[in-house]
Order: structure tokens, then C-alpha cells, then sequence
């Protein structure tokens, strides 16, 4: 039986430093590092201290020093990290996490081809690495390659379907049913809902709990408020553009992701409504285009850095245990889910 965690992400980050700063990710990382060498102005060094002390930033193994580098490594298998910026997100969750415990990490990209993942498996073995993470970067079922068996592993993002190895996976469900309530809750009658593609575990999943909120409120679900789209904002265009030309008006859109999102407020500004004041939006997974649209965009986040830690947690644990742990993936609130006075 899987079971749910249910603490929301508290850790700082180098984003939220970012963020708090006005500067990128990569100019944090210049200012912690003391690369004088870098033109990088003394206003912006102080702005970027200043937020560190504000957010109580604490850098990659600070206060605690490394213990028995060497063969110390957890080796981590993807089978694409450059196509998602989602791999690269978890990769620095788990290599935090591991140095805070001494450990270093060695990860490679298979492209899912199953010599490479063999030899790879094969080397890590002779290596004597004290673990592996076999991850996915779409959350779906997985057929381990055999030599995975050899090594103590957890896997990311993807699940078992013998349950033979302990996974961690996203609770994408409870994620949609609480985007759901939020908008039920904001005083929307009518929620309309734009689909991944529909053989996407996330977008199965994603739908299922958009389903469950509104029976769980009492409501039915319409057809007619339902559109399939394409995770990409092309498909949250089209779908926006087919909903409001409908027979029946939504009070809010819910795009099963953040790109749909984005095709979805281009359409509504095309008709001219106003997002936030004659209509809203809500979205999922908490890209970082999010934080850019105008209105920022509500929506869920994706906890792919916590769902990393949590592995190399389990991983080093003393004890294996082979259930399959769903990872929350709590509301964002900001400014597009709820009406402005005015709409």
C-alpha cells in the first residue's frame, strides 16, 4: 500500500535566494562562492547577502562537513535529464542531500537503452556504490533493467509494477483535488479543466483528481467542460480558445500543467478578458514561467527536489523498506485563482 507524506517542502533554496534578490540563480552561486574573478557589482553582492540572511539560506553542506568521501557514492540513472527541467531539479535535490551525509553522487543519462544501463549497473557494482536511484522524468510504470536487482535502489518518479524496489512518486491526485478546492473555494461555479495527453500518467492522474474534488463538493462533472490538450501551450490555447466560443462559459480554467497555462492566458487576453477580474486560471507543477505571467500564476507544486532528498534518505536509511511513498505536491496561491473586486 502506498503511503502519503503530508509535510509541505519548508527547506530555502538558491531559487528563493534568486528570487528574493532580483538576480538569477547563477549570480547567487558566483556571490557564495567568492569568485571575486566574476563582474559582479558590490550592490548586487550585498542585495544577494542580504536576502541569505532574510531567508536563512543555508548553502550545500554548510555545518556540516563531509565524512568518508572516496567510495562513498549513491550512482543516480536517468533516462533523460536535458529534455526536463524536472531531472535536473531532482539531481540537485539528491546530491544535497547526500553531501549532507558525506556522500558524493555519480549520475548518468541512459536515454532508456538497455546495454548502457547494463554496463553502467555493472561498473557501479564493481565500484561498490552504497546505493542506486533509478529515475524517470515522466512519472509512470517501469520495468527496472535486471541488473538493478544486484543494488540496494529506490526509484524516482517512476513505480514497480512487481514492487520489487521502494519508489518515491508525486501524490499528482490529492495535488489536482486541492487546486480544485481552491477554486471551488475562491467561489467558482463553473471549472472547466484542460487534459495532458491522455496516455501521460500525470495527465490520468491530474484528471482523476479534478473529478474527485468536484463530487467530493457535490457537483457534477460536465463533459463540456473537460478539453484534451498537450501539456504544451499550443494545446492550452486551442482548448481555452474551443471552452469560451462554448455553449457554457467557465468561471475558471485549471491547466493540468504551467505551459498549458501559458497557451491558456494568451487565448483569454486574444478575447480580451482579463485573468484575475473577469475570469481565472489555475495551473500545475510550478515552473518558473509562474512567477513571470501577469497575473502571477496560481498552481501546484511539483516536488521534485523533495522527492530526490527523500530518496537518498531512504537509500542510506539502515532499513529498505519496499513501500511506495507519494510525496505532496501542495497549492502555490497567488494572484490568478481568485477575482479581483471589479471582475
Amino acid at each position: 500500500m502506498a503511503a502519503e507524506e503530508t509535510g509541505k517542502p519548508q527547506r530555502v533554496t538558491m531559487k528563493d535566494v534568486a528570487r528574493q534578490a532580483g538576480v538569477s540563480q547563477s549570480t547567487v552561486s558566483f556571490v557564495l562562492n567568492g569568485q571575486e574573478d566574476m563582474r559582479i557589482s558590490g550592490e548586487t553582492r550585498r542585495r544577494v547577502l542580504e536576502a541569505v540572511k532574510a531567508l536563512g539560506y543555508r548553502p550545500r553542506g554548510a555545518g556540516r562537513p563531509p565524512r568518508q568521501l572516496g567510495l562513498r557514492v549513491i550512482g543516480v540513472m536517468f533516462d533523460q535529464i536535458a529534455t526536463s527541467p524536472f531531472a535536473a531539479i531532482s539531481v540537485d535535490g539528491i546530491q544535497e542531500e547526500a553531501w549532507q551525509s558525506g556522500v558524493m553522487t555519480e549520475v548518468v543519462m541512459t536515454g532508456g537503452d538497455p546495454d548502457y544501463e547494463a554496463a553502467v549497473l555493472r561498473k557501479w557494482q564493481q565500484d561498490g556504490v552504497l546505493g542506486v536511484i533509478y529515475g524517470a522524468i515522466l512519472t509512470r510504470e517501469a520495468q527496472p533493467p535486471p541488473g538493478l536487482a544486484q543494488h540496494r535502489a529506490v526509484l524516482l518518479n517512476c513505480h514497480d509494477p512487481e514492487a520489487r524496489f521502494p519508489s518515491v512518486v508525486p501524490a499528482e491526485r490529492r495535488g489536482s483535488e486541492a487546486a480544485v478546492r481552491a477554486l471551488i473555494a475562491a467561489g467558482h461555479a463553473r471549472i472547466a479543466y484542460i487534459s495532458g495527453e491522455p496516455w501521460m500518467e500525470a495527465s490520468e492522474q491530474r484528471l482523476e483528481g479534478y473529478e474527485r474534488a468536484l463530487r467530493a463538493a457535490g457537483r457534477a462533472v460536465d463533459p463540456a467542460l473537460v478539453k484534451e490538450g498537450n501539456f504544451l501551450p499550443s494545446g492550452g490555447r486551442s482548448a481555452t480558445l474551443e471552452l469560451m466560443r462554448g455553449p457554457l462559459r467557465p468561471d475558471a480554467i485549471y491547466c493540468a500543467n504551467d505551459l498549458t497555462a501559458l497557451g491558456c492566458y494568451e487565448a483569454l487576453k486574444e478575447l480580451g478578458e482579463t485573468i484575475g477580474e473577469t475570469i481565472a486560471v489555475m495551473g500545475y507543477d510550478d515552473q518558473e514561467v509562474a512567477q513571470h505571467l501577469s497575473p502571477q500564476l496560481s498552481t501546484v507544486l511539483l516536488p521534485h527536489r523533495e522527492m530526490g532528498q527523500l530518496c537518498v534518505k531512504r537509500l542510506l536509511a539502515a532499513e529498505l523498506d519496499g513501500e511506495q511513498v507519494r510525496l505532496e505536491c501542495p497549492l502555490v496561491p497567488r494572484e490568478s485563482h481568485v477575482l479581483r473586486p471589479g471582475g
